[in-house]
């Protein structure tokens, strides 16, 4: 193990030993290189190693910060950077219909998807997304009003657009369930579908580049234009 290598994993022992709590800044260079009596080039590649690692990330002119989601590191079925259907599909009409567009305190579960306390309200977002009008799914997305204004008009067009234009907001990643179930009657209502028909599910929350999650959603496709594509690259030591 090279001497960045190392420290890396120092540093990490100490953001899940208390010593730092998610969101802190870290001691400049200079400071870890003294405390870890090495070069101030040795701190850099340990600092880049963890940005790769997503457990760290930079902000120029005001240092190294502790992810907000260092706790929250679990391996689900998908990790993925969030574009939105609006960026995926461009060059084709992207619509909405908006069935719901309200406010109030979140639920337990969403407190604890979104990291934030039970007195901070969310928007309740319920819309369904067409391209070139026909329906591509339906949305039921959870985000905490702190983080932008949202309008029928935004919500008609691409919400990260706008959180990305207006709010300056930098999207990471998202961690993503990916399963199948029976159409209900709430999905026959938004889509058309017949009760029972099969959907594809993906539940889903989305990161900030500081690791703030500021989208909790759950996203029903009809299976006539539903489809996934994977590129998996495998190790050969790893199928031994």
């Amino acid at each position: 193990m090279y001497k960045y290598q190392a420290i890396a994993q120092k540093l990490r022992e100490k953001f899940t030993d208390g010593s730092y709590q998610p969101g802190d800044l870290l001691p400049d260079q200079k400071s870890l290189a003294n405390e870890f009596n090495t070069t101030r080039l040795t701190i850099r590649k340990a600092i880049e190693q963890l940005v790769l690692d997503e457990v760290v990330y930079v902000k120029r002119g005001a240092g190294t910060f502790l992810r907000k989601d260092i706790h929250q590191k679990k391996v689900r079925a998908s990790v993925d950077k969030p574009v939105g259907a609006s960026k995926t599909y461009a060059g084709q009409n992207v619509t909405s219909k908006i069935l719901e567009f309200s406010a109030r305190l979140p639920t337990e579960e969403e407190q604890q998807a979104l990291l934030i306390s039970a007195n901070e309200p969310v928007y309740i977002i319920r819309r369904v997304r067409y391209i070139d009008d026909e329906v591509f799914a339906y949305e039921h997305t959870i985000m905490p009003t702190k983080l932008t204004t949202l309008t029928k008009k935004v919500l008609e067009g691409s919400i990260y657009k706008h959180l990305a234009q207006v709010n300056h907001l930098q999207i990471s990643r998202s961690h993503r369930i990916i399963s199948a179930a029976k159409a209900t009657s709430e999905d026959v209502k938004a889509m058309g579908v017949h009760l029972n028909d099969p959907v594809l599910v993906i539940k889903q929350t989305s990161y900030t580049e500081e690791g703030e999650p500021f989208e909790y959603s759950e996203t029903h496709f009809p299976y006539q234009t539903s489809n996934m594509v994977a590129d998996v690259s495998i190790n050969p030591l790893d199928t031994w």
